[in-house]
Parts: structure tokens; sequence; C-alpha cells
């Protein structure tokens, strides 16, 4: 089986490890109500999606 013969130093490691940082989800807002909503996602508030009504509220559920 084949195993490394030199050591991985540290700036090469690194450098392959630099796209793996997690980024922060990008909030919107909804444009009925003004809440926080994540892209491509109805308002759990409202139910609203690109201005239209698309789902009940959480709340008349």
């Amino acid at each position: 089986m084949p195993v490394p013969k030199r050591r991985t130093s540290s700036a090469k490691r690194d450098k392959r490890r630099s796209h793996d940082a997690l980024t922060a989800p990008q909030w919107g807002e909804c444009s009925n109500c003004g809440e926080r909503v994540l892209p491509h996602r109805a308002c759990g508030a409202c139910g609203h999606y690109k201005g239209r009504r698309v789902m009940a509220p959480k709340d008349d559920a």
C-alpha cells in the first residue's frame, strides 16, 4: 500500500484547507412583512414567496 515519502509541510496543508471554511448564511428580507428569511424559501411568518402567498403562515395552521 502506498505511503507518503515525505511529511506534508504546514504551508502545503494549510493551502489545501483554505477553501474548507464555512460561511454564514446570507439572510434576506421578506418583501411582504420585512421578516428575515433565507433565500429561495417562503417566509415562515406570512407565507409569501416572490410577492405572492404560497402557504399558510405558521400561526394560522
